[in-house]
């Protein structure tokens, strides 16, 4: 029996991400009384408790600020993907993203490698964000 892919059932602020993310558009928001970068989606800034929260558009580049490879799956469905890495990293619009990287061997990632989100439209209600190594345009 093949094990199928958990997905999330996205509601309030989680489902305003995934459509942005099926639009291939990384979103955080941006307290409009303190200025702080929030994300996941919330309904109250965790720096001020204002409610005064816009979502904004992120550019999807990052740093690497941490990093792990899974040599288990951690669900049935991911077991011939092993091994992965996954990314925590430090977007440019100061927040952090985890997400997988495509395109690079374990040993090849680094923390402070650039990096830039790419989407996955992995069934067709879902897109995830994963990053890749990036090109260009990342601040050092």
């Amino acid at each position: 029996m093949t094990a199928q892919r958990p997905t999330p059932t996205p509601r309030g602020e989680e489902a305003v991400y995934f459509n942005h993310a099926a639009n291939r558009e990384l979103v955080f928001q941006r307290c409009s009384d303190c200025d702080r970068a929030v994300f996941y989606l919330r309904t109250l800034c965790p720096g001020c408790g204002s409610e005064s929260l816009e979502v904004t558009v992120s550019s999807g580049l990052g740093t690497v600020y941490s990093f792990t490879t899974q040599y288990r799956a951690a669900h049935p469905f991911f077991a011939a993907d092993v091994p992965y890495t996954l990314v925590l990293a430090d977007m440019e619009e100061g927040f952090r993203l985890f997400a997988n990287i495509v395109d690079r061997a374990p040993g090849d990632v680094h923390i402070g490698m650039p990096v830039e989100t790419i989407f996955d439209p992995v069934t067709d209600e879902l897109t995830l964000p994963r990053f890749r190594a990036a090109t260009a345009g990342v601040p050092s």
